[in-house]
């Protein structure tokens, strides 16, 4: 169609045939803004009859798309629709101190002047790999990283940038901080559709707990000694599975040493002001904890000592003070990341590579590789979803567990009896040298009365451990064949 002004309107959007008869529309749709390139909208049509006219539709609807994105519904920013979201969502204090952290540092200084209407999946997926690439969004350029900002003179520690790249767990959550905020969005009618639910995050890192070993924990514990109220901490940690937040809010009266039973229904956490504040626990549930009888003493010794500073300070113990404190009367709990400080120069000491939250995973694996079942230590270790987290993250553990119950049950199962179906075809090896003998003493070359080989001996001959041997001449015992004589040799039985 000419325009009026006698020039040919230029068509927006091309169709080109491929090699294969395909045909692929693709459709303009701006400036990248992550990596500043040429942006396309693309679609291919297979070769059929209506090809031309299903590319006409894909073309219609992808400049469509184009012009929602030109033209939305609303000018705000992500920044704008970000700061309306944290006024009206419904989130822990530390949660959100989580989110407003990792949009300040990673999202609003890149994609936070971008319409809301102009954010796509492609657009969220670039910033995702940007991400994985470099956390400090250097765009692959060489340059130096001053210590501090504006004019300085330059000391050793203003060094050349190197790329580290943010966790896979870190971006995948920032996937899912803006997936929230853009679904209010929708709602809102900011935006018809939302873009995170069409992009894909980094897949979830595999769980991989590193707990100490028992001879680690052992060390760990008597180098804690030193202090007997910080051991008290550490061990209630190992033995409870208890978080650092849950310690740190521990009250006398959450503690029944007569009944040995542990409450955790509070947990410390600094607010953004730097203060010292408690909430629920993570999973917003109080749990009771059965103590050992090893444990109840440790805690018996430190309320001893607790209550021999208190009388030091001419002062009445109190149920509400705290049970691990830095103050002389436990007036004021720890600090969450003073714990794991304290802990941290203690394992480096040692030369072990450990966190406090391995103390937690400790807890977890001996638990399970003691046989306890998982519903278990997912109620002790306060894991929602009727244990479903406490199978993801210690799949390796009860894997491990359930071999050995494989194992066990096998050793107590009766011997399978040897019949002439299957004594030629045995497969295991101690089936193998029963059957070998079993057949020597059809053919007459063991008589009754006559003693077997040592378990010793048929180990040697048959090259197998001993104790497949004894699995051998045990299984031939049950069928009648053996018998076992008061010196514990084994003799053919009359038959």
């Amino acid at each position: 169609m000419a325009a009026s002004n006698g020039r040919t309107k230029r068509q927006r959007g091309e169709i080109e045939t491929l090699p294969s008869g395909s045909l692929r529309v693709k459709v303009y749709a701006g400036v990248d803004p992550i990596s500043g390139k040429r942006h396309y909208l693309t679609e291919v049509i297979p070769a059929g009859r209506t090809a031309a006219k299903e590319a006409e539709k894909a073309r219609t609807r992808l400049l469509a798309q184009v012009d929602e994105r030109r033209n939305p519904r609303t000018r705000a920013t992500l920044d704008q629709l970000l700061d309306r979201w944290l006024e009206v969502a419904d989130i822990e204090a530390t949660t959100r101190m989580g989110y407003v952290n990792k949009l300040n540092k990673h999202v609003r200084p890149v994609l936070g002047k971008l319409p809301v209407g102009r954010l796509d999946a492609e657009t969220l997926e670039s910033f995702y790999a940007s991400l994985r690439r470099c956390r400090d969004w250097c765009g692959g350029k060489a340059y130096v990283k001053h210590r501090v900002e504006g004019e300085h003179t330059c000391t050793a520690k203003c060094r050349p940038h190197v790329c580290k790249p943010l966790s896979a767990s870190s971006v995948r959550q920032i996937h899912w901080i803006l997936s929230g905020a853009l679904s209010r969005a929708v709602r809102w009618r900011w935006i018809a559709v939302n873009p995170a639910s069409q992009a894909e995050p980094p897949a979830p890192p595999h769980p991989d707990p590193q707990p100490p070993s028992p001879a680690d924990a052992a060390r760990i514990v008597s180098e804690a000694w030193r202090d007997p109220d910080w051991v008290a901490l550490v061990w209630l940690a190992m033995t409870t599975g208890a978080r650092r937040g849950e310690l740190a809010a521990l009250r006398w009266h959450h503690l029944d040493l007569a009944a040995g039973v542990l409450t955790l229904r509070r947990s410390a956490y600094l607010d953004e002001h730097g203060q010292l504040q408690e909430k629920d626990t993570k999973t917003h549930q109080q749990r009771r904890v059965a103590l050992d009888p090893e444990t109840i003493e440790v805690l018996r010794e430190l309320y001893g000592r607790y209550v021999d500073r208190l009388a030091q300070l001419d002062a009445h113990a109190g149920p509400a003070d705290y049970v691990f404190s830095p103050e002389p009367d436990n007036s004021r709990g720890y600090r969450p990341d003073t714990i794991t400080q304290r802990y941290g120069r203690l394992a480096s000491r040692l030369g072990i590579d450990s966190h406090i939250h391995s103390l937690r995973h400790y807890s977890a694996t001996e638990l399970i590789n003691a046989g306890v079942d998982v519903r278990t230590v997912a109620g002790r270790l306060g894991h929602g979803g009727g244990g479903t987290t406490t199978l993801r993250v210690y799949a390796a553990w009860l894997s491990e567990s359930d071999q050995r119950a494989a194992s066990t049950l096998a050793a107590r199962m009766p011997p399978r009896p040897i019949t002439p179906t299957n004594r030629n075809a045995a497969s295991s090896p101690y089936q193998q040298i029963a059957s070998n003998l079993h057949q020597q003493i059809d053919a007459g070359r063991l008589q009754p009365g006559e003693e077997l080989p040592t378990v010793a001996e048929l180990a040697a001959t048959y090259g197998v451990s001993v104790g497949t041997a004894h699995r051998a001449v045990a299984l031939l015992t049950a069928q009648g064949l053996v018998s076992v004589t008061q010196g514990r040799r084994a003799t053919v039985a009359a038959r």
